[in-house]
């Protein structure tokens, strides 16, 4: 999805007949509501789903309704109208704004086009293995509007925190106090927000252990709508589904796009998934971290539409760890597990007061909630912020496998670490990354003559990790021990300079630790560098001696002696592989 064919895409695709219950309000801003109100008729002209497109409609509205004593923001307006919505008591009630009198909106603040758009997104739903709600972002990610928009509503009115009993509500810590701030998990960057969870910044990976949910909670004192009304509200209504089936829920499940260049329909890769999908945690945490982030930066606040152009593009105030590429990180950061237990905890009691005759919550007690808010928030961040955010094959291009995969016997002892050298330069955002993976795999393909892309995972400097072969079958990475470990590369030459600190730590902590948790990789694993089983340069000098320092290198394997060649010069492909994909 390159920059290029976003600009050039003919905005003419004729939408499929709607499939939505008018009835259905979304929560969030006023553009939704609108898009709501203006039922567009089926075959109606309509647009990709792109966030750039929702930026669009968010800027055209801020433009076109400016700010006036009686419409003080677009989010003060949809509030004043979502009130009298009978959905979703829980959300009505944390995101009450008072002596805001309703205002009629009118029906010609958006174009017919991203009032389509608008109606497509309003809500966030999974049926039949299709996902609705969702749009494509420009750093490759899939993106659920409804609690992106939901966290900005409950950040422009400051962290409002409701107190148990329900007798009170106030504002968390004053913003303009100076306690310390939280310092975001991407190196050389520090995301600010007061009243929070403090982390050092020399922190390079999280303590998930430490963190773990599985002691007993405490009982919460109150909830703060910003994480309810993102996140904690779903995680716990999705925990109590089916109290008495012994498997949990999907979740974290990613998807493929019917066409990059102009996506309509997003299909999931597991038809068992959940609501609670891979698009929803990365809506649901980029409102909580834009949520926070309005809460306490001082006014005048940007506009919105600003707002999320920074935080999809370059980062929030020039910040770049402020950005949709390391929500993960940023998001650990925010929502300790601990913290994440009492609000989905806090949420389902609150939620059990206001709707008394609610179906999942009648008759539970105060420790069955207990038990599944600690369930809950074990499972998320297991199946969520325990893992690298990985782009599926189908996101970045891949070409079909050519041939018959043969499946690994999981688990592995092995991480091989490699670098590309060619492609040279790090890849450093989705579409240069996408476009060096489709490289890769057709020289792999119709140069080398293999049946794929021969490398596991690669890893790029842009915060994500790209699917080549994947966790189940062998690759054509490391001569002989293919079968016997994942082959993970870095995007880059890496013979003088180092990969970012971010990807180091992706290779180092964050994909072992999701393999070993998913079973893929034994509690035993090694890593190695490529020349310490094969006779190569690979991965270059200044990675290898960092790989040497890692706790899990194996010392014992000492490197072969690769002979240094003319292909160096020549700018070829360095032999890495054998001609033959090994199988």
């Amino acid at each position: 999805m390159e920059k290029n064919l976003r600009s050039e895409v003919q905005v003419n695709w004729i939408c499929p007949p709607g499939n939505w219950n008018p009835t259905m309000t979304a929560q969030g801003v006023l553009w939704i509501l609108l898009g709501l109100l203006l039922w567009p008729e089926a075959g109606k002209a309509c647009l990709p789903l792109f966030m750039d497109f929702v930026i669009q409609a968010l800027g055209e509205l801020e433009q076109k309704a400016p700010v006036t004593e009686t419409r003080p923001t677009a989010s003060a307006w949809l509030l004043s109208a979502q009130d009298a919505s009978p959905h979703d008591p829980l959300r009505r009630f944390l995101l009450k704004k008072e002596g805001l009198k309703a205002i009629k909106l009118d029906p010609h603040l958006l174009s017919p086009k991203l009032q389509g758009l608008a109606e497509k997104v309003a809500q966030h739903d999974v049926r039949g293995g299709q996902e609705y709600g969702v749009v494509l972002a420009p750093d490759g990610s899939t993106v659920a509007v409804q609690p992106l928009l939901a966290g900005l509503e409950a950040g422009l009115q400051g962290h409002r925190v409701v107190n148990f009993p329900l007798d009170s509500t106030a504002p968390p810590q004053d913003a303009t106090a100076t306690s310390p701030y939280v310092g975001a998990m991407v190196p050389e960057v520090r995301a600010t927000s007061p009243g929070l969870r403090v982390a050092s910044p020399d922190v390079t990976s999280l303590d998930m252990e430490a963190a773990s949910p599985d002691t007993k909670a405490t009982f919460p004192t109150s909830v703060d709508s910003l994480l309810v009304v993102t996140l904690a509200k779903d995680l716990g209504l999705t925990f109590l589904q089916d109290p008495q089936t012994q498997s949990p829920p999907v979740l974290g499940i990613e998807g493929c796009w019917d066409q990059l260049h102009a996506p309509q329909n997003f299909t999931l890769l597991d038809p068992k998934a959940s609501p609670l999908t891979t698009a929803f945690f990365n809506g649901a945490l980029d409102g909580a971290l834009l949520g926070d982030y309005l809460s306490w930066i001082p006014e005048p606040r940007p506009p919105l539409s600003l707002l999320l152009s920074q935080y999809y593009g370059a980062g929030v105030a020039r910040e770049p760890g402020l950005r949709s590429n390391f929500r993960r990180q940023n998001g650990a950061v925010l929502i300790s597990a601990p913290t994440l237990t009492q609000q989905v905890w806090g949420a389902l009691l609150l939620l059990q007061r206001l709707e008394p005759t609610h179906p999942q919550l009648q008759g539970m007690s105060q420790d069955q909630l207990a038990q599944v808010a600690s369930h809950a928030t074990e499972e998320f961040t297991k199946a969520f912020l325990d893992c690298p955010a990985i782009h599926p094959r189908c996101r970045w291009g891949a070409a079909p496998y050519r041939g018959q995969p043969i499946p690994l016997k999981l688990p592995l002892g092995f991480l091989y670490v490699h670098h590309t050298y060619i492609p040279e330069l790090p890849c450093t955002d989705f579409a240069q990354c996408a476009a060096s993976m489709r490289w890769m795999q057709s020289f792999h393909q119709d140069t080398r003559g293999w049946d794929d892309i021969g490398y596991s995972f690669v890893v790029g400097s842009d915060g994500y990790v790209y699917e080549g072969r994947g966790w189940h079958y062998v690759g054509a990475h490391t001569l002989r021990y293919n079968s016997r470990g994942f082959g993970v590369a870095f995007v880059g030459n890496y013979t003088a300079e180092l990969p970012t600190e971010a990807a180091l730590r992706t290779m180092r902590d964050e994909l072992p630790r999701c393999a070993l948790r998913s079973g893929h990789l034994r509690s035993d694993y090694k890593v190695l560098g490529h020349r310490q089983v094969v006779s190569t340069e690979c991965p270059g000098d200044a990675l290898f001696n960092v790989l040497r320092t890692w706790p899990r290198f194996a010392a014992d394997v000492k490197p072969r002696t690769a002979r240094r060649a003319s292909w160096r010069s020549r700018r070829e492909l360095p032999p890495l592989l054998p001609a033959a994909d090994p199988q």
